[in-house]
């Protein structure tokens, strides 16, 4: 076989070369009019995107609190029973009384204090006794006022001590008064009948006439 006539063949190779071209051309015409429009449509469409969100657990409850528990009572111990047995002697006395017993006197009563009857002093009204007479310069200033005199009269009536109680403003119309009722006779204050030594209270007021 002569294989180099045979690759010389010039009809041969350009039928082959023909061949080629028509499966291309073919190949284009078939993208550019449906594959290819198709295709390029698919592509073209938009794609959807979702999103899952994550499911969450729901919470668990919270634990519920603990009871209360009331503090357990006491225990009880019950008291022992102790019985006691005497022995009852043969000549023991069973026989009871009825009789009530003889209850005390009530104690007697306190004796009651006694109080003693105090009569004052006071002036006697037979004897003469000297009106206090007004100063002369308390007279002139016209000092006036009510002066209160504490005499302590003896058992004989006399004046042993004699004070000024409330003066009547005017220390001159004070020692007037007082030294004009010292010589005054009083009789004696006494004391359950008995004449004792008393305090005896005068007031004497000091007018201008």
């Amino acid at each position: 076989m002569n294989y180099a006539r045979q690759q010389k063949d010039p009809k041969k190779s350009s039928i082959g070369f023909l061949v080629v071209v028509l499966l291309h051309v073919g190949l284009g015409y078939l993208f550019v009019t449906g594959l290819g429009h198709s295709a390029i449509e698919v592509l073209k469409q938009p794609l959807e995107t979702k999103l899952i969100e994550e499911v969450k657990p729901p919470d668990a409850p919270p634990p519920p609190p603990p009871p209360k528990l009331a503090p357990p009572p006491p225990p009880f111990i019950p008291m022992p029973d102790i019985q006691v047995r005497t022995a009852v002697s043969p000549n023991a006395i069973t026989a009871v009384t009825t009789q009530k017993p003889v209850e005390p006197p009530p104690p007697a009563a306190p004796p009651a204090k006694h109080e003693p009857v105090v009569v004052a002093a006071v002036i006697d009204a037979n004897n003469n006794c000297r009106k206090p007479e007004y100063p002369a310069v308390s007279r002139r200033m016209e000092e006036t006022g009510t002066v209160v005199l504490n005499f302590l009269i003896g058992t004989d009536g006399r004046v042993a001590e004699s004070k000024v109680e409330t003066s009547s403003g005017h220390p001159r119309l004070d020692e007037a008064a007082k030294s004009a009722m010292e010589l005054c006779k009083f009789k004696a204050g006494t004391v359950d009948g008995k004449p004792e030594q008393t305090w005896a209270r005068i007031k004497y007021t000091w007018t201008l006439q």
